[in-house]
Formats: C-alpha cells, structure tokens, sequence
C-alpha cells in the first residue's frame, strides 16, 4: 500500500493526503489516502477531486461491496475515464449496470471496476500483487494526465 503511494506521490504536481484526526478528515474516512493534483498547493482542500485514492475499510451504507473489514485487505481507485475503463474491461462505464452484477468485488489482485463509480470510469484493485502490480503505475499515470488536462489553478 505505501508502495503505491509513493509511486503515486512521485508524480508531477501531486499531493497525497491521509484522512486523519490530526487533518479534521470525518472519522470513517481516517487512514484512506487521496491523491489530488495541485502543483502549486493553491486548490482548496474543498475543491480538490482525487485522481485515484488507496482505502482501508468499507463505508457502511454505501461501498460495502469489497469488504474491506478483512485484515490486511485495502483497495486502491484509479478515474481512468471512459476510453481507458472500456479498454480494460471490455464494456462502458455507461453500461456497468448490465455486468455489475457478475463481478466479485471481493477478489484480491484483480484490475474491477469500482463497485460504486464504474459509472463515472474508476476502475479498483484490491491488494495489487503478482497478477495486477505492473498495471498500477500505468493505471495511476492515465488517471494523473486526466486530471492534469482538467486542473484549472
């Protein structure tokens, strides 16, 4: 996880923010990371859109679908967009709702489609390891371009 961050991090103009008691972050968010653009610091921390975001529990009541009350388990997100997200998963984000159904959001070390915002092209891994780990920095690196092409300082 640590891993992923710092590659994360080690991208132009990011900057990664773990949810935190210290950072006035709502106590369910505590130990998430966000990673947002913003190369020069200035975007209020109320208008930054994470590119991607690394997180270590479920949100009851709305994304229990990995569950990620499993001991060591955590899911990283990546916004890939629409082009990506139907490259490397064979349909639209528009059309998840046909194949939501058939995916285990539970499998470890597979590229899925984010159990709540494959509609907007976020794709997830969780515990990206043997299978997936190559795809990460390739993965995070669309999403930062992204997001990059919309910052608007």
């Amino acid at each position: 996880m640590d891993d992923i961050i710092d590659v994360a991090a080690a991208l132009p103009g990011v900057v990664a923010t773990t949810a935190g008691e210290d950072n006035g972050a709502p106590r369910q968010a505590w130990g998430d990371t966000f990673l947002f653009f913003d190369p020069d610091g200035t975007t209020p921390a109320d208008r930054r859109f994470p590119f991607a975001t690394v997180v270590v529990h479920d949100y009851d009541g709305f994304d229990t679908a990995s569950h990620l009350y499993r001991t060591g388990v955590f899911r990283l997100n990546v916004a890939v967009g629409r082009d990506e997200f139907r490259d490397l998963l064979g349909y639209p984000p528009a059309g998840h709702a046909r194949h939501g159904a058939a995916v285990d959001y539970t499998a470890l070390d597979l590229l899925l489609p984010h159990p709540v915002y494959a509609p907007q092209g976020w794709v997830s891994i969780l515990n990206p390891g043997v299978r997936t780990a190559a795809q990460v920095p390739g993965l995070l690196a669309v999403a930062h371009a992204r997001a990059a092409r919309r910052h608007r300082p």
